[in-house]
């Protein structure tokens, strides 16, 4: 199979899963210097890429000008950047509409295996169903590639140097000898968010050492509003969520000693800079593909399967069965502490 000279590389949302091509770029430009790489996402996600010498951005506008037929304009626009062809990582109608357009044109395709059959297995209302690791969606998306006549090691990826801090965020972080913890308490479903009373547990006793500066991550009105009651009441907090843009976010991600994420996109982003992440999972599982890159098992702290058999219940923690948004009440704040504390002083 003749390499391809230049690869669209499509995949749209969410923030978390667009994070998740990330490293896996990085090992195809290590790779292969010689190819060239447009990413086609959301504006908003352009930042990711930024590092990346050998990737364009053609951002997408799904909803104004690349709406509907629109999408053949996108399709369009990036065969004349002159790509070779294309390798669909998100795999849903409106990537397989530019995907097949452009096949048509003579095109090079390949799209991701989203393993959706493995995947109602193991989310299946059964007690008794085998529990069992999933290929990661890191490994789905070099997959994609290999398709394509581009062989990846994931485990040749090497994490870039920490971004440089700006006059605001340095003034945020103040001079001191603490360690910076990342916390994100937020998720899209409740069935996967920490129960607001055990991440305040969490918190007051993170801030209680006196050994850690406290940053906050969310977004939209309800959550900023929260976040900010947060940082009034705990001395070692700070709020992030609508202070600064999604570039300054970045950069102070990968300046950070750990990150308490739910399954959600921030444990991702910290992920991109080899921070360690601490996940908590309610009615989803770290067996289902989405653990951030490079992440141990260790760093993933599971609800209770004992007392929540089904778990997980769904890929996304849309669906879980009644009494399951209870199920992350089964981690404990001190064990979430003690978890915290041990992977950011190693």
């Amino acid at each position: 199979m003749t390499k391809p000279k230049h690869i669209l590389v499509i995949r749209l949302s969410a923030l978390g899963d667009v994070a998740m091509t990330v490293p896996v770029l990085r090992v195809l430009a290590k790779t292969y210097p010689d190819v060239r790489v447009t990413v086609l996402s959301r504006p908003f996600f352009k930042p990711l890429f930024e590092e990346l010498s050998n990737v364009q951005f053609l951002e997408a506008d799904v909803y104004g000008t690349h709406k509907n037929i629109g999408l053949l304009k996108l399709a369009n626009e990036a065969k004349a950047l002159g790509v070779t062809a294309v390798a669909d990582l998100h795999n849903v109608i409106r990537s397989k509409v530019i995907r097949n357009y452009l096949m048509l044109t003579g095109l090079q395709t390949a799209a991701i295996d989203k393993g959706r059959t493995e995947k109602k297995a193991l989310t299946r209302a059964n007690p008794d169903k085998k529990l069992r690791p999933l290929r990661s969606m890191h490994q789905r998306y070099a997959e994609v590639f290999q398709k394509l006549g581009c062989s990846l090691d994931l485990d040749r990826h090497e994490f870039p140097p920490k971004k440089e801090l700006s006059p605001l965020l340095h003034e945020l972080i103040g001079k001191h000898a603490k360690k910076l913890i990342g916390i994100a308490p937020f998720a899209a479903y409740e069935g996967k968010k920490y129960p607001l009373s055990h991440m305040t547990q969490v918190i007051k006793s993170l801030d209680a050492t006196g050994k850690y500066k406290l940053f906050l991550f969310g977004a939209g009105h309800d959550e900023i509003k929260l976040l900010r009651a947060f940082e009034t009441k705990y001395k070692s907090v700070t709020n992030m969520a609508g202070r600064v843009s999604f570039e300054e976010e970045l950069k102070l991600i990968s300046n950070l000693d750990g990150m308490l994420s739910m399954d959600s996109a921030n444990g991702h982003l910290a992920a991109l800079y080899g921070i360690p992440v601490l996940t908590l999972w309610g009615v989803t599982h770290p067996y289902l593909g989405f653990t951030p890159f490079g992440q141990p098992i260790t760093h993933q702290l599971v609800s209770d399967r004992g007392e929540y058999p089904l778990i997980p219940t769904s890929v996304y923690g849309n669906k879980a069965p009644n009494g399951y948004d209870k199920a992350m009440e089964s981690i404990p704040p001190a064990k979430v502490v003690a978890r915290l504390e041990a992977i950011t002083n190693s």
